[in-house]
């Protein structure tokens, strides 16, 4: 069956999938070091909400209970999960771009040119805030977007923009700029654990300012690259063929890259490097709604969204005081589970 005769069958599986997410968001807000009961969590959560706080008292609830889940928490969660949902998209973007099933958001450098403007930063140690963000998170996101101009400056024809070319630069700019961070760890070497750790992957510096600049931006990608999914539906056919199916190839391919671009450069300048999210997820969704784009792109960020929450979860949980990298959890979850997808469906891949 096409997308068509399926549409009311996706819309009530991404409904349930929402009530799932809520599920999740609403568990993981009360395990942590200082355990808060499901129900609490609830009733916090709902008493915020407009409308809602007269039906939902918290009076009864200790105050601590509330600065947790309201202030430490439940931001942290919702970042996490706008992070993975935006990776999530540019991943599924990404591979129908380059008609690639490797391709993956830090594809073009990206990643390394926020780890270069926040190794710099680090290097130097500037703790200032600049646009209420530590001044890290912005120089990461500038390192992000002059690396994601350059890539496409050098692999772009006259008007036409080759993906082989693109990505072909884009995986030298990745070592050049690779190297250059490591060049900078030789020489401060009383700032490694800390440069490490953030190319590691992390929320845990989240709070709400945060979740306000992430959230619309992930929200408004997800909107343009619906708009375009019948486009990415057409280029997977080849370039030639959906040019002759009305499609401006170039345009779309240069306002999707855009798009991606600087959602990517954002998130990596809140959360660090997090790998595999924007690789396993678009795989693992085509492979149980099919490689239309039109279901894969709203169902791509809804699993990627469930998939970060659950990694933070852990990696904050299970070795308390102590924190791991939410990058080292969800490599170690998602390589065994993407390896068995791909063995039980080699021929549905893409």
């Amino acid at each position: 069956m096409n997308f068509m005769t399926r549409r009311n069958y996706y819309r009530k599986v991404f409904l349930a999938g929402l009530v799932l997410l809520g599920l999740i968001i609403v568990t993981a807000t009360g395990l942590g070091v200082a355990a808060i009961s499901w129900k609490q969590c609830l009733l916090i959560i709902l008493n915020k909400l407009p409308v809602l706080d007269n039906l939902f008292p918290v009076e009864n609830i200790d105050y601590a209970s509330q600065i947790i889940v309201l202030n430490l928490r439940l931001p942290r969660i919702v970042l996490a999960a706008m992070v993975g949902a935006g990776l999530a998209l540019t991943g599924a973007a990404f591979q129908g771009i380059f008609k690639n099933p490797l391709a993956e958001p830090y594809l073009l450098g990206i990643s390394s040119g926020a780890a270069l403007g926040a190794a710099l930063t680090m290097a130097f140690g500037a703790e200032k805030l600049m646009f209420g963000l530590g001044i890290v998170s912005v120089n990461a996101f500038i390192g992000a977007i002059v690396t994601g101009l350059i890539v496409y400056n050098i692999a772009r024809i006259g008007p036409r923009l080759s993906t082989v070319t693109l990505l072909l630069t884009g995986t030298a700019v990745n070592i050049l700029l690779t190297a250059l961070i490591s060049l900078i760890m030789t020489f401060k070497r009383e700032q490694l654990a800390k440069i490490v750790m953030w190319t590691m992957g992390s929320v845990a510096t989240a709070d709400w300012r945060k979740v306000m600049i992430v959230a619309p931006a992930a929200l408004g990608v997800m909107v343009v690259f619906n708009i375009f999914a019948r486009d990415l539906n057409l280029i997977l056919l080849g370039d030639d063929t959906a040019k002759s199916l009305g499609v401006e190839v170039e345009k779309v391919k240069k306002a999707l890259l855009l798009t991606a671009t600087l959602m990517v450069s954002m998130i990596v300048s809140v959360s660090g490097v997090i790998g595999f999210v924007g690789l396993i997820v678009p795989h693992m969704i085509r492979l149980i709604f099919g490689p239309d784009h039109r279901a894969l792109i709203p169902f791509a960020a809804l699993g990627g969204a469930i998939l970060m929450i659950i990694c933070d979860t852990i990696a904050r949980t299970i070795a308390p005081p102590n924190e791991i990298p939410v990058g080292v959890i969800t490599a170690i979850c998602g390589a065994p589970f993407f390896l068995a997808l791909i063995h039980q469906n080699k021929k549905k891949v893409f």
